[in-house]
């Protein structure tokens, strides 16, 4: 028997002519202002992308190859363009202790390029297994933060046990495992803090969890550059950033609510009011005679989804397909820039860890800039222009050579543009699906960027050999400006109401829901 004792206050006579809500309308008035109750869930639940920046760029330093010179008695053999795997060992010495590097370490250097990759490529690997196995289970039995908590706990214990690696083997299979549980992190996170807000803050909310990713990554250039000493190791940079990730997971689950759109379209009604009653500032108040059982959710969401029918609902609805292609090929090109880019930076002949400061750096304007073109710009075109403005400073990047003041210039212009278009698109993807699709749908972006990305190692590796960077920010350049075309097809939704059920987004779309009246037809 449907149970049907209010929710908030006491029971009171129900006037015959009371409207019923729906879910959207109960939690824009249960959180559609914004308190300080939010802000502190929202950047705890964001902080989560810091430790997930720091395990994916850590390679940038604990993979690179450190700077060498000639013996005193072998200099005669010495050129500026010749490379270690050219001079017999015994006739040159690294720069740095042995240590310093899992290339100087394991000597590396003269590796074919899938093999010194391999760790970074394992990385994505396991992150792209992740995404496969993993995903759905956001929106179906773990939740948002029972997921966000799984990977983020994985990713950091992988990190601890890495400091224990006898060999690239094992490293590699770490790397892999830190990987398979890293890649939900953004995807739970983004989902979780933006459904825990009104529509009003959806996209700020969103964009914090960018600047946490930045301030991680450009906490790596600082650590490393302080872990430096005679006696540096690489196994110390991932101590120094896996014990706070494991202590974080602790204050996650204490402190961090799961989902009241998730707790409805599980059918678990009464925790989730509970969860809204609790996360009200008590300014936005909901009618006391409002029900559990009264609150419509859609077919698709009372019926419940068990781990792969979000799956089954992308696939067979034609505009969810349409839209997920869309995006996935904006992904791949976004992915190989993103996360290549960074690990390319030693082909620039540039101070390495100057380098990469100014590209952490340029994730900041990115973050903050996104905030602003989510709340005044439509997505479709704010994606395409900064693809397109990544594309052209990565292609001028390539072409420069060896002026290196305006290929670190150029370089961080195209990770601007590239990183701010890959914000803008990851929001999209938010309001392009609904709840009950909405944690796999952004999983399978993010999956198609890491797939792409675990070629960037290996292009990295063969321009390290060839003592060029043309390789790389070619191929990135290209990669940009291809994959850009694809998101002109998409409908814009800027303005639009987040749907819980392939239902409501349909009918919302041809024009029977509330929603932007700027979204075509899902079709």
């Amino acid at each position: 028997m449907a149970d049907s004792t209010p929710l908030l206050g006491d029971v009171q006579d129900n006037p015959i002519d009371t409207p019923l809500l729906s879910l959207e309308e109960l939690i824009e008035q249960s959180v559609g202002s914004f308190s300080g109750r939010h802000l502190f869930q929202t950047v705890l639940i964001s902080l989560a992308w810091a430790f997930d920046a720091q395990q994916t760029f850590i390679t940038i330093f604990t993979d690179r190859q450190p700077s060498w010179h000639c013996i005193d008695t072998h200099d005669s053999l010495c050129s500026s363009s010749i490379t270690t795997c050219s001079l017999p060992r015994s006739s040159w010495a690294w720069n740095e202790p042995k240590q310093s590097s899992v290339v100087s370490e394991w000597d590396l250097q003269c590796a074919a390029p899938i093999l010194a990759g391999l760790p970074s490529s394992s990385f994505h690997a396991g992150s792209l297994l992740g995404g496969l196995l993993l995903g759905a289970l956001g929106d179906s039995s773990l939740g948002r933060k029972g997921l966000l908590l799984l990977s983020s706990l994985t990713m950091s214990a992988a990190g601890v046990l890495t400091l224990f690696s006898p060999n690239i083997w094992v490293y590699s299979l770490l790397r892999f495992v830190a990987g398979f549980g890293r890649i939900m992190i953004g995807s739970s996170s983004l989902v979780l803090s933006s459904e825990l807000v009104g529509k009003r803050w959806r996209g700020q909310i969103g964009t914090l969890g960018f600047f946490c990713f930045t301030l991680g990554f450009l906490s790596l250039p600082l650590t490393a550059f302080l872990n430096r000493d005679s006696s540096s190791s690489w196994r110390t940079l991932y101590l120094y950033i896996s014990v706070p990730g494991l202590c974080y997971c602790a204050l996650l689950y204490f402190a961090a609510p799961e989902s009241p759109r998730w707790l409805f379209i599980r059918g678990r009604r009464r925790e989730a009011m509970n969860a809204l009653r609790k996360m009200g500032d008590g300014g936005n108040i909901i009618p006391v005679s409002t029900n559990v059982e009264e609150i419509a959710v859609g077919k698709e969401a009372e019926k419940g989804v068990d781990t792969y029918t979000a799956v089954k609902m992308l696939w067979e609805k034609k505009w969810a397909r349409r839209r997920l292609s869309a995006i996935m090929a904006t992904a791949f090109g976004s992915g190989l820039t993103y996360y290549g880019m960074p690990l390319a930076l030693e082909t620039l002949k540039f101070d390495h860890y100057l380098s990469v400061t100014f590209t952490a750096l340029a994730e900041l304007p990115s973050s903050l800039i996104s905030s602003v073109l989510i709340g005044n710009f439509n997505r479709r075109s704010t994606v395409f222009f900064f693809s397109v403005l990544s594309s052209v400073g990565s292609l001028a990047c390539a072409f420069l050579g060896k002026t290196r003041n305006a290929q670190i210039l150029f370089e961080a212009l195209s990770y601007f543009g590239m990183c701010t278009a890959f914000d803008v698109l990851l929001i999209f993807v938010l309001e392009l699906f609904p709840t009950c699709a909405r944690n796999t749908a952004l999983a399978v972006t993010r999956q198609s960027g890491v797939a792409a990305a675990a070629l960037g190692p290996v292009l990295v590796a063969a321009a390290r050999k060839e003592g060029g960077s043309f390789l790389c920010f070619g191929v990135f350049g290209l990669a940009m400006g291809i994959s850009a075309l694809p998101v002109l097809w998409l409908p814009e939704t800027r303005g639009g109401a987040l749907c819980d059920s392939m239902e409501e987004q349909e009918e919302m779309e041809s024009g029977g829901g509330v929603g932007s009246p700027n979204v075509p037809k899902a079709t």
